[in-house]
């Protein structure tokens, strides 16, 4: 059965109070992806003035730029919501990932709770299996709570000595509280998937799970603009094998899930919002499984503001702007079918991810195989908007 996106099971909690802009496939004679706002009166199409997302955060004042720009009427809300996923009718407009020519960055191990499984399953190797009695030995050396350390301090390079004369140190310690962040390339540009999209899941992998996370834009200049939801899918037997095989275990087709909209910063919401916000997740499997957690925010280890620092700098720019995941508290441990077995995926599980100011991503979970080939990539755009005449602004 196909997710049927609603405003009910999609908006903030606050509805269409806030800045809501996104992007979505736009019919016509030449049909292509357009940059859009969401207003009372329904869905408007902003290309007419900004040919990408990318375009439209790179501007001036970019909350100024959405509401002085009328734009074109395309639909409802409801319209637009009801005809996005595998289900939809190309002859009408469909919702798509709000991201195009912006890079996809992603932080990684930045809360304690996901930092100490990181290093469980570098120590497990990957199997799901040695998971639990690794987790038991770890903790013991460890603990459960490092939320206190703040990383590169004086405090954590002792622990650090401590952790190396014991043998457990580890790679992922070392970007949890060392000076430097993880930051990495989750996917290609253009290659986000949006809500009611299948998710992909390599076949190879046998432990995985979802990774909800607050995701950032942020434009060339490192202004943080506004934010929106994501799943970092994760494969933790394939990650946890050997770091170095972090593209397999993140860049996949499909592999990358983020939406439904960004809500950017405006008088009813900033990044101390963001900083204070929990994030929802909700597994509902074909089975009749069900799986639930959150990741607050306010557990993070490293500032929002310092990871976009980090990611933006002297030595390394985006001219196109970037969007940042920031990382999960949510690491599930908890047995799905066996004892020792951990959470893992099976295919048509449902996928949730919520918070009250940015609503809610929905996706279904695929092979990364069977999920729709990535086909439109930057050529395919660049094409596409020439044909539509939208390159002359």
């Amino acid at each position: 059965m196909p997710i049927l996106l609603t405003p009910e099971n999609t908006l903030p909690t606050d509805g269409l109070a806030g800045t809501l802009i996104g992007r979505a496939w736009v019919p016509g004679q030449v049909a292509g992806p357009s940059p859009i706002v969401l207003r009372a009166d329904g869905v408007f199409d902003l290309s007419a003035r900004f040919a990408t997302l990318s375009e439209l955060l790179e501007s001036q004042a970019p909350l100024q730029a959405v509401r002085e720009t009328p734009g074109t009427f395309i639909g409802s809300v409801d319209s637009l919501l009801r005809n996005t996923g595998t289900h939809a009718d190309p002859a009408l407009p469909s919702l798509l990932a709000p991201v195009d020519l912006q890079v996809i960055k992603a932080a990684g191990v930045t809360f304690a709770a996901s930092m100490i499984e990181r290093v469980i399953e570098e120590q497990a190797g990957g199997d799901a299996g040695k998971a639990q009695a690794v987790r038991a030995i770890v903790q013991g050396v460890i603990g459960d709570n490092l939320r206190a350390i703040v990383p590169g301090s004086e405090q954590a390079m002792r622990l650090k000595a401590l952790l190396i004369e014991q043998g457990m140190w580890s790679q992922y310690l070392e970007v949890g509280i060392g000076p430097d962040a993880e930051i990495f390339t989750k996917a290609p540009v253009l290659a986000a998937v949006g809500s009611g999209s299948q998710i992909g899941i390599h076949p190879v992998s046998q432990w995985n799970n979802p990774e909800p996370e607050v995701v950032l834009a942020v434009n060339s200049r490192g202004h943080i603009l506004g934010a929106a939801l994501g799943n970092d899918v994760n494969l933790r037997d394939v990650e946890g094998r050997s770091a170095l095989l972090l593209g397999k275990a993140k860049d996949n087709n499909a592999s990358c899930a983020i939406g439904p909209f960004i809500r950017l910063f405006d008088e009813q919401f900033s990044l101390d919002d963001v900083r204070r916000c929990v994030v929802d997740l909700q597994v509902h499997g074909e089975d009749g499984y069900h799986l639930q957690g959150a990741s607050s925010m306010d557990q993070i280890s490293r500032d929002p503001q310092d990871l976009a620092r980090q990611t933006l700098n002297a030595n390394h720019q985006y001219p196109d702007g970037f969007v940042l995941f920031l990382g999960t508290l949510f690491a599930p441990t908890e047995d799905r079918d066996t004892v020792g077995g951990g959470f893992t995926h099976k295919l048509g599980d449902r996928v949730s991810i919520s918070s009250p100011l940015l609503g809610s991503l929905h996706n279904q979970v695929t092979h990364s195989s069977q999920a729709w080939p990535w086909t439109f990539g930057v050529g395919a755009l660049l094409r596409n908007l020439a044909s539509r005449g939208l390159l002359a602004h």
